[in-house]
């Protein structure tokens, strides 16, 4: 049974790492990235059926390139691993669709549930965002 494709989006080495060795238990790792750039043009090669990618990037920011990657294939599903709590970057994500956010902070906890919440057709929140008690949400 093929397992499903993860790209890594991060632009910090040391938490690339511990992500990437993290989503590696059950997920297939296709690339990892470190700029938004970076993400545009390999997530178009590499089709993974789930990019994880952090929002503050250089270049061009994770919210902007997958509001693009988005338009481009609908069915793509996206989940922000990032430190921002701000409710309107949390809005905007959500309106991607299918989609995670979690916080850097619980993702030893929370990124596995969101890549396999988003996989099935829903979008998680992170425990720790203001107002959400990390949960799997269906539209």
């Amino acid at each position: 049974m093929r397992r499903p494709g993860v790209m890594l989006v991060e632009d910090n080495p040391a938490v690339a790492r511990q992500l990437r060795t993290l989503l590696a238990k059950e997920f297939e790792i296709t690339a990892c990235v470190d700029n938004g750039l970076s993400m545009l043009g390999l997530a178009r090669t590499t089709q993974p059926d789930v990019i994880v990618t952090d929002i503050s990037l250089p270049g061009m920011d994770g919210m902007a390139a997958a509001e693009i990657l988005c338009k481009e294939r609908p069915e793509l599903r996206i989940v922000f691993i990032t430190v921002h709590t701000d409710s309107s970057l949390v809005d905007r994500a959500l309106r991607l669709g299918d989609c995670g956010y979690v916080l850097k902070a619980d993702a030893g906890e929370d990124l596995l549930a969101a890549v396999h919440g988003v996989l099935a057709g829903g979008a998680y929140l992170s425990r720790s965002i203001a107002g959400h008690e990390g949960r799997l949400t269906r539209g």
